[in-house]
């Protein structure tokens, strides 16, 4: 796959969809930085649009800048099987009220990706059809990728935690 094209791709986003992004193209893999309110018309423009189609969504990942940057950025890493070219999407969010649109009805492999942000950095993702936690009890308490996250010592009378 080639990320060659994420400079072109970049500025037929602004051309066509007017939406305001920020190129980083001088990364080990370049990327795309959008706004979380345009997350969704440029993910559905990337999938729908010929000479585009990004048909596969590889993954989504988050990382949790920690709390004095105060935001968690979300990674989207999409390909053009036809095409073979790939492209980088990153959003930044607020680490507080952290809240971006679900892409699942785009792409189904989003379902269990943005169930695991929720369960693991608590990343809200709206219009989710079953946003849970996936990998840990229902009744966990915080969400353990956060860099300042408290591991509990206890969960229901269990000692958890090792004191060594």
């Amino acid at each position: 796959m080639k990320f060659s094209a994420t400079e072109h791709i970049g500025k037929i986003l602004v051309q066509e969809l007017n939406v305001p992004l920020e190129m980083q193209l001088d990364a080990i893999q370049p990327y795309l930085v959008l706004q979380v309110d345009d997350l969704s018309g440029v993910c559905m423009y990337l999938k729908r649009t010929p000479g585009l189609y990004f048909d596969f969504l590889n993954c989504i990942t988050c990382v949790d800048n920690g709390p004095q940057a105060g935001t968690l950025d979300l990674i989207y890493h999409l390909s053009s099987l036809p095409l073979e070219h790939s492209l980088i999407l990153k959003v930044v969010l607020p680490r507080d009220g952290a809240i971006a649109p679900s892409i699942e009805a785009l792409w189904k492999t989003a379902d269990w990706h943005e169930r695991e942000i929720f369960d693991l950095f608590g990343v809200h993702f709206r219009a989710h059809p079953d946003l849970r936690r996936i990998l840990l009890p229902a009744d966990w308490e915080g969400h353990p990728l956060r860099k300042d996250y408290v591991e509990q010592t206890h969960y229901h009378g269990l000692k958890v935690k090792s004191d060594a």
